[in-house]
């Protein structure tokens, strides 16, 4: 398979490896982007990150709660001039609204229901997109239910650029819940605990750290005692439980939680355009092409 310039970049601003190393871990792999990045980190060359998409799109998160519901939802627009809008602000807070209310089960369902004013959520969606005049889109959202003695912890960053929608038991205090949504913003972990990582993601990462550990030589007989040590630090990066706090970073986020008598049961963290590639376009221009409107 040929190796293009745009693959090279690509593994680049995926690893941070050298440009020639990129385009070797390519080679070897027949242009296979995973396995090059495997490559790449087997080989020490790459970040232990085994993916740094780039966030693209502009918009907003949002979070609502009433009662023992809560909704945290993204809403994409083209650019950032757009998401401080009034009117992209409103059709946000009606979406929630409608969204918290009656509790779709996926956006396409949500799309295809009918809000309080007659109209249709994707035909009401259309009708800001014909008066703000770019195209808008709701991406995601989650509606999360709590029961006696648990509390909802809610936190925007950014004015929402990054939004946590955390969920504890065992208290009500929502000082402890927030504290909780704002690490979670922070350090972005991706599960709870440990015992929620997937067995086959724990299994991959433990082989990429034995090739590792043996392709920087280390004896065979004190590979699987290093490897086991580096899952650990692997743990600690993705597992919420297991970092350590940011107020308080002599305490794990498991012992903060404990010393107030909870347990974290979930929590949803949305990043604006997490995932999605963004067309190139530089700041000059986008500043034309809004005075142009």
């Amino acid at each position: 398979m040929a190796i293009t310039a745009q693959m090279v970049k690509e593994l680049r601003e995926k690893t941070g490896a050298g440009m020639m190393d990129c385009k070797k871990a390519l080679t070897e792999t027949n242009g296979d982007m995973e396995k090059a990045i495997d490559f790449l980190r087997e080989k020490g060359m790459a970040k232990a990150a085994k993916k740094a998409d780039r966030v693209a799109a502009e918009g907003t998160t949002y979070l609502l709660s009433e009662g023992n519901k809560a909704v945290i939802l993204e809403v994409n627009s083209e650019t950032d001039f757009v998401a401080k809008n009034e009117s992209f602000q409103n059709l946000v807070k009606e979406l929630a609204q409608h969204i918290l209310k009656n509790e779709p089960k996926t956006v396409e369902e949500a799309l295809d229901q009918t809000m309080e004013n007659g109209a249709k959520v994707s035909e009401y969606i259309n009708e800001a997109i014909a008066k703000i005049g770019e195209k808008l889109t709701l991406r995601r959202f989650e509606v999360k239910t709590k029961g006696e003695n648990e509390v909802f912890g809610e936190y925007l960053h950014m004015g929402g650029r990054i939004g946590v929608l955390a969920l504890l038991s065992g208290t009500t205090d929502e000082s402890v819940a927030k504290d909780v949504a704002m690490h979670a913003a922070a350090l972005n972990p991706k599960y709870v605990s440990r015992d929620q990582v997937p067995q086959e993601e724990v299994e991959h990462e433990r082989q990429v750290l034995k090739q590792q550990a043996l392709n920087e030589g280390k004896p065979e007989k004190i590979v699987e005692k290093m490897v086991e040590g580096r899952l650990n630090k692997f743990f600690e990066e993705i597992c919420l439980l297991e970092q350590s706090f940011v107020k308080n970073p002599d305490q794990k986020v498991r012992q903060f939680v404990e010393s107030k008598g909870a347990t974290v049961k979930d929590f949803v963290r949305f990043e604006v355009g997490e995932g999605i590639e963004k067309r190139q376009e530089n700041f000059a221009e986008e500043v034309m092409n809004q005075m142009k409107k």
